[in-house]
């Protein structure tokens, strides 16, 4: 049994790798700020699913403040496993002080903990959209990362090097897992899979920027969270893709939807956003090599729990805030 430290743990993906954490029999403290960058009535439904499991303990606590390091400066952790973080390109153009404190500093005080309580590993979550514009497809870890387009990116950039610096110096074990578009239950509302469930099944525009012709490669929850996991027993310095085996364009996910969910969307199309990618599409050979890992969940399959799990929390979930 082991006890991990997992920062952003009512978050999308710390939410779920902390569930699977504790059902293997390992403890985790886990810390939020439950912050309000998306309705936050997502944040209170993860949570309360985790105090609900015997070995969580839960600090309502912001990574950006030094005082952190005081909270947790005698707690013996196997592992930080750090997946706080402020996300989304194109919320990230309009206050990226915010990005950094979280992405930047929060990350560097996490590394300081590690380093004063002599924990030996550190993971951290970070992006595809450090490629930048126009990688090769499907972009491997060797890809330009040196041009990020927008803060968010540049702010996930800039952890890295932050991490790389204290595997330098102090010789922690250190894990960057760059997700590529994940997807799935209680996700991100912010994101395009559960602002088309809601809209599509409460008959509201879906709004499209772009002609629809963008593409990503959705990446199931519960195939990051297996992929984060196994990522914790790696040694030295490791920068991973982790992301989905199936790219479909935005317009192709519309009509999977409208299959899945059984009525048909009403499209709005819009100018493009600057801040979003193109596509996105993950070269995932080192994780297959390094972590025995590939996506297991089929973007069709995917979709159905994605809306299942909708329609049984469709008396809230109707009503989340969708941006």
């Amino acid at each position: 049994m082991a006890n991990y430290l997992v920062t952003g743990a009512a978050g999308f993906i710390g939410w779920r790798v902390t569930e699977m954490l504790i059902r293997q029999g390992d403890t985790v403290t886990g810390v939020d700020n439950m912050n309000d960058a998306y309705d936050v009535r997502m944040k209170e439904y993860r949570l309360r699913r985790l105090q609900a499991l015997p070995g969580f303990t839960f600090h309502k606590q912001d990574i950006s403040e030094r005082a952190v390091l005081e909270l947790f400066k005698v707690q013996p952790f196997d592992a930080v496993i750090n997946l706080a973080a402020r996300a989304g390109v194109r919320s990230s153009t309009e206050n990226p002080w915010v990005f950094v404190e979280t992405n930047v500093i929060g990350t560097l005080n996490m590394l300081e903990l590690c380093r004063h309580n002599k924990i030996r590993k550190f993971i951290m979550a970070s992006t595809s959209s450090i490629y930048g514009a126009d990688p090769a497809y499907p972009t491997p870890e060797e890809a330009d990362s040196d041009h990020p387009l927008q803060p968010y990116a540049a702010s996930k950039k800039g952890a890295e090097a932050l991490a790389h610096s204290y595997h330098f110096l102090y010789d922690l074990d250190v894990t960057v897992l760059r997700y590529f578009t994940v997807y799935g239950p209680a996700g991100r509302p912010d994101l395009a899979l559960f602002r088309f469930t809601q809209w599509i099944s409460e008959d509201r525009p879906v709004h499209i920027y772009g002609n629809g012709g963008q593409s990503r490669g959705f990446t199931y929850l519960d195939d990051i969270a297996r992929g984060t996991i196994a990522a914790i027993p790696l040694a030295g310095y490791e920068i991973i893709n982790l992301g989905g085996h199936e790219v479909i364009s935005i317009n192709d996910l519309v009509r999977l939807l409208e299959r899945t969910i059984g009525r048909k969307a009403r499209l709005e199309y819009h100018p493009p956003n600057q801040a979003d990618m193109r596509s996105n599409w993950a070269d995932v050979s080192k994780a297959r090599h390094m972590l025995n890992w590939q996506p297991q969940v089929s973007l069709q399959e995917g979709v159905r729990l994605l809306v299942d799990w909708y329609n049984s929390e469709r008396t809230w979930v109707s009503e989340v805030l969708t941006p």
